[in-house]
């Protein structure tokens, strides 16, 4: 059992994305599956889980536990991790605005992080390819998911921008923009 909280907890990026989804399909149980109902299930918890609470868990780990966090991605530790954990806070606050907010407000959400989780991706590449750090923190799970998780968050913002203004089941107009 600990060895399954850790690894949940090491790979925080994957977990929050199974959290989300399993959270879109719970949300969705009894009510008729349309497009549009399917899409805001998904990209509503997409934003509250990978990106508010993922983002959430990034500052604590970068700000309160800076050196172990270096060490886990195979890094020394600098005063550098605390401007990556406020900057995360940023996210995390912009995610939280956006999980019920405006279309706007939802593509903030997931192109400040895209640009940060894509370029973080890059950093960890060249780390594998230039320093040979394979470190579980760059060149393990993370990594992949730096990938999956803003090319996920901007395909669901182009689902959300298509049904935007669609009516839903119960016949209430989706929120405006």
């Amino acid at each position: 059992m600990a060895a399954a909280i850790r690894f949940c907890m090491q790979n925080f990026t994957l977990t929050m994305l199974i959290l989300g989804l399993i959270a879109a399909g719970v949300s969705l149980l009894g009510k008729r599956h349309t497009s549009a109902t399917i899409s805001e299930a998904l990209f509503a918890n997409y934003l509250l889980f990978s990106i508010a609470l993922a983002f959430l868990y990034n500052f604590v780990l970068h700000v309160f536990f800076g050196e172990m966090t270096a060490r886990f991605i195979g890094w020394g530790d600098s005063p550098f991790q605390a401007e990556v954990g406020f900057a995360s806070l940023g996210f995390s606050v912009v995610g939280f605005m956006a999980y019920r907010g405006s279309l706007d407000t939802r593509a903030a959400a997931v192109i400040g992080p895209a640009c940060f989780l894509l370029g973080a991706a890059g950093g960890h590449a060249v780390q594998m390819v230039t320093a040979h750090n394979f470190a579980p923190g760059n060149a393990g799970i993370i990594f992949y998911t730096d990938i999956f998780v803003p090319v996920f968050g901007l395909l669901l913002l182009w689902l959300d921008r298509r049904y935007s203004g669609v009516r839903d089941p119960g016949n209430m107009v989706r929120r405006r923009h």
